[in-house]
């Protein structure tokens, strides 16, 4: 969806206004997205949340946008998308990036920009399309992540933001500025000239244009900040500010995030960026292995269900929590792999462990507690080495953090104490913090997480659960490894990935990412 949410000074969620993105399959393993479209869904949403909330244009104070990380907006020197924008979901470099690790480039290229290569950064992308598609490269003027495709349309700003630019795997961590090594490594010293400029997040790009105006229905001057990525605006929005806290965002991905004073290289994170809090930097593992998974259960095996609660005044998501509930006082030795879009190793997605005298809510239970250890056993990796963290707490955001359930689940498996922020549109509250440094309402991030964040709820690991969870999620690990195995013998017809890589293969079930304003 594409979203616009207003807030007020204090972090309060006043209204948010949702309109669908429809997603584009061109070939197999592509994932895009009609840029005009999604920029068209924004003002009509804009106008909406006003209309709705009886909100004058003058009290608004800044404008932000935010956006999935990764992917590619490419545009002409009007402005104009040269193509349809690539969603981060894409997969259509990984034969590239399977070169690249059979030479050894990837290794050498990861050292430049601190994090891994994978198949929707936007390196990757640039280097896909100056093999396969140079006409691109011909008509762009300027590389674009989705929310710096938005302000462009918002206030004619060119730039992106260290988050972004991090994510987007373009610029060197540690200096902010661009990997111009890495990128004439891959032979893309073209695209440099291309790249947007690296500015400050919290920073005024520019008061909103005349064109926009009149799409939005906004006043033209109104300030429009640079704002963050959708993931490190989800950590702004649960007060994460220190490396104690281990910032968990259940949703397409799993995202495992940790904040560092330098940049980590061991382990080396799935994606790296500077984050705007007391020069720390943020390292993330992403893996299309989260919440996804019951949606698409949601959405295929149980439709009817969800029709039926519709009815009765319910979601198909209060179903299903009621019924894990139910299911959590007895015995369950059902394992649920939540590989739908793509698992580690190349193992498949699939239930193991079911009976005859399993019902809906065992099955349910196996869900929730699969996508629980599929962020577990992220972490394994993710807080191992002499560069990892320690958090003592989980901040979590997402689709579980919405039930009372699966939060209680998350401190189970993780064996940690889950707290969770006010508020459900935290990418976009994210935005919103970072509108209020720019206009000056606060001096800082730190400042305005203090006045806009509030912990509303807190769960604590349940003793007798944490071991039984424990003992399930071994089993489940050396699962993995044994499917994994099986399912990827050499006879077998499989997409090729890069080593270790667990990334999304797109298809017509692919959840899609969402851009905040």
């Amino acid at each position: 969806m594409t979203k616009v949410a207003l807030f007020d000074p204090f972090g309060n969620e006043l209204a948010c206004e949702r309109r669908p993105n429809q997603m584009l399959f061109p070939k197999a393993g592509w994932t895009e997205r009609d840029a005009d479209a999604m920029w068209q869904a924004t003002c009509q949403a804009i106008r909406s949340v006003m209309e709705r909330t009886g909100t004058a244009p003058e009290q608004i104070i800044a404008i932000t946008p935010s956006g999935f990380g990764a992917g590619v907006f490419i545009v002409d020197k009007e402005g104009r998308p040269v193509r349809n924008g690539v969603v981060s979901t894409d997969s259509r470099s990984a034969a590239l990036i399977d070169e690249w690790w059979k030479t050894g480039l990837s290794k050498d290229l990861s050292t430049h920009i601190q994090q891994r290569i994978w198949p929707g950064q936007t390196l990757a992308l640039l280097a896909w399309f100056s093999r396969f598609e140079p006409q691109t490269l011909h008509r762009a003027a300027h590389v674009l992540l989705c929310k710096d495709f938005l302000r462009m349309r918002l206030c004619n700003d060119i730039s992106t933001d260290a988050t972004d630019g991090g994510c987007a795997g373009i610029i060197d961590v540690n200096t902010g500025t661009i990997a111009s090594t890495a990128l004439e490594q891959l032979g893309l010293g073209e695209w440099i000239g291309k790249l947007p400029p690296v500015l400050p997040s919290t920073d005024i790009a520019a008061g909103l244009s005349e064109a926009a105006s009149q799409q939005t229905g906004l006043i033209a001057g109104t300030p429009v900040a640079r704002g963050v990525y959708d993931v490190v605006g989800c950590a702004l929005a649960s007060g994460v500010t220190a490396p104690n806290q281990l910032a968990v965002v259940a949703g397409t991905f799993s995202i495992n995030s940790t904040l560092h004073y330098r940049p980590t290289l061991n382990p080396l994170p799935t994606i790296q960026a500077a984050y705007p809090v007391a020069r720390t930097y943020l390292a993330t593992s992403a893996t299309p292995t989260s919440a996804s998974n019951l949606e698409w259960m949601c959405k295929t095996m149980l439709s009817a269900e969800g029709d039926r609660a519709l009815q009765e005044g319910k979601s198909i998501y209060d179903v299903c929590n009621a019924l894990v509930d139910i299911a959590l006082k007895k015995d369950n030795d059902i394992l649920f792999f939540p590989f739908l879009f793509g698992g580690p190793q190349g193992a498949p997605g699939g239930f193991l462990g079911l009976t005859a005298d399993n019902d809906l809510g065992d099955v349910m239970r196996a869900v929730y507690e699969g996508i629980v250890f599929a962020h577990k056993y992220d972490l394994e990796t993710h807080l191992k080495g002499p560069d990892a963290a320690i958090p003592d707490v989980v901040r979590l955001a997402g689709g579980p953090s919405r039930s009372n359930v699966w939060a209680q689940m998350f401190a189970d498996g993780l064996n940690l104490p889950v707290e969770i922020a006010n508020g459900t549109e935290f990418g976009a509250k994210g935005a919103a913090i970072c509108g209020a440094v720019a206009s000056g309402l606060y001096a800082d991030i730190e400042t305005a997480i203090e006045k806009m964040v509030v912990v509303e709820r807190r769960f604590d690991p349940i003793t007798e659960r944490v071991a039984a969870i424990e003992e399930k999620y071994s089993t489940y690990k050396q699962t993995v490894t044994s499917i994994a195995a099986i399912w990827n013998k050499p006879t077998r017809s499989k997409t090729s990935l890069p080593p270790g890589s667990q990334c999304a293969l797109a298809n017509e079930h692919t959840q899609t990412r969402r851009e905040e304003l």
